[in-house]
């Protein structure tokens, strides 16, 4: 393709491509686009057409055809809304990391509090007097018991954290 080639051709298929382009649903830009792609693909294989004009018009009405037939054929995706209040997956992963943590943790605490705790965070929800029931301890001490428990840890978490924080 030469230099006098462009030059020429390209009034004609910006007046070509502006024509067409609302009628076939397109830009203008996105079809002007194709008919070039569709001449350097000719000249590549065939050479330069024999009229160049003849064939610049009927290379704008093939794309602008084919982006109607395209137009046409496209369904909008329908799908349900996003649930923004949901947590995205980077949080649930964050929530799982933090409780497999918390988990940990509590295996680690001496005596029973491995037991009472695991009973507590159990997604049973069990109840005060079925914690009691299942570890042989009265119902009065369960809450006393808890509280050292939870002091246990707190401690044990307080240490962890505190020694992973960079230094200087």
């Amino acid at each position: 393709m030469t230099p006098d080639m462009l030059t020429t051709l390209r009034p004609l298929l910006v007046a070509e491509v502006s024509a067409e382009a609302y009628a076939a649903g397109a830009e203008a830009g996105d079809l002007e686009q194709a008919v070039w792609l569709r001449l350097l693909e000719r000249l590549d294989a065939d050479g330069p057409p024999a009229d160049p004009e003849g064939w610049l018009r009927s290379a704008v009405r093939f794309e602008a055809r084919l982006s109607r037939r395209k137009a046409r054929a496209e369904q909008p995706y329908v799908s349900e809304p996003a649930d923004d209040r949901a947590p995205g997956p980077e949080q649930q992963a964050l929530t799982a990391a933090r409780r497999r943590a918390l988990h940990a943790a509590v295996r680690r605490l001496p005596g029973r509090c491995p037991r009472l705790l695991a009973a507590l965070l159990s997604p049973q929800d069990l109840t005060y007097r079925e914690i009691a029931g299942e570890l042989g301890i009265s119902q009065g001490s369960l809450g006393p018991e808890r509280s050292r428990c939870l002091g246990c840890l707190r401690r044990l978490l307080t240490a962890e954290v505190a020694a992973r924080e960079p230094r200087g």
